[in-house]
C-alpha cells in the first residue's frame, strides 16, 4: 500500500505546485489590468547585464499616445491583432511552411505573446520559452481588453539600448511627446521593433527608411486610425 501512496503523493504535490503557479499567475494579470506594471523581465535583465546605464521609460495613458503610433505597430507587427486570440494560428503555419521550404525559421508572435514575452519571460527561440509565450498570451486575451494590451506593450517595448515604451523613445529620437509623433515618426519607432538593439530610429539605416515607408503604406490600406479604435 505506500508503494501505491508515495507515487500519488508526488503527483499530488505537483499538481497543487502547478496550481498554485497558475493561481499566482492568475492573480498577476488581473492586478495588471488595472495596475501599471513597475518593471518587466526584458527590463530587469538589462539593468543585470548593464549595471552602469539607466533606463529611460516613462508610462503614458492610451488615450495620451498619438493615434499613428499604435496604428503603426499594428500595421508593423500584427495586423490581424484584432481579430485573433493572441495567437496566430494562420501566422504560424505560414512560418512553419516557409521554414520547411528553407527559408528560415521567422517569428509569427502576435503583439500580445511579445508583451506577455517583455513582462514575463526571456529573449530567445526555444520551442519552451515560445510554449510559455502562447500560454501567457491566450490568459492576457482572456483577462485583458485589446486597448490594455495595446497599452502596456507601447509602454514596455524595447526601442532602443536601454529605451523602453513609446514616450522615452519620442523624447529620445524626437523631443517630443508621443501625444504629438506624426505618421511618418511613428512609423519609424515602429520599423526598429523586430531588432531594437541593432536597427536604430536616431540614425536609420536604408533598411529602416524602407521599412518605414513600408510601415506607412500599411497604415494608409489599413484605413488609418479607425482601424484600431473601439478595440
Amino acid at each position: 500500500m505506500a508503494k501505491k501512496t508515495f507515487p500519488r503523493r508526488i503527483v499530488r504535490s505537483l499538481a497543487w505546485c502547478v496550481g498554485g503557479v497558475l493561481g499566482l499567475l492568475l492573480a498577476v494579470l488581473l492586478v495588471l489590468k488595472f495596475i501599471n506594471p513597475p518593471t518587466t523581465a526584458f527590463m530587469l535583465a538589462y539593468s543585470f547585464s548593464h549595471p552602469d546605464d539607466s533606463i529611460q521609460q516613462q508610462w503614458v495613458d492610451y488615450a495620451d499616445i498619438s493615434p499613428w503610433m499604435p496604428l503603426a505597430v499594428v500595421a508593423s507587427e500584427d495586423q490581424r491583432f484584432p481579430d485573433h486570440w493572441g495567437v496566430d494560428f494562420a501566422a504560424i503555419r505560414k512560418a512553419l511552411a516557409e521554414y520547411e521550404a528553407g527559408r528560415g525559421l521567422r517569428g509569427a508572435s502576435t503583439i500580445t505573446q511579445q508583451t506577455a514575452k517583455n513582462l514575463f519571460l526571456w529573449n530567445g527561440r526555444s520551442f519552451v520559452r515560445k510554449a510559455f509565450e502562447a500560454a501567457l498570451a491566450l490568459g492576457l486575451e482572456s483577462l485583458w481588453p485589446k486597448q490594455r494590451i495595446l497599452e502596456v506593450y507601447l509602454n514596455i517595448a524595447e526601442f532602443g539600448p536601454g529605451i523602453y515604451g513609446v514616450e522615452a523613445a519620442s523624447q529620445a529620437y524626437f523631443g517630443t511627446s508621443s501625444r504629438y509623433l506624426s505618421p511618418s515618426q511613428a512609423s519609424r519607432l515602429a520599423a526598429v521593433l523586430p531588432n531594437p538593439k541593432v536597427l536604430s530610429a536616431d540614425n536609420p539605416s536604408q533598411y529602416v527608411w524602407e521599412r518605414a515607408a513600408w510601415v506607412q503604406r500599411q497604415m494608409r490600406q489599413l484605413s488609418g486610425p479607425g482601424y484600431i479604435q473601439g478595440l
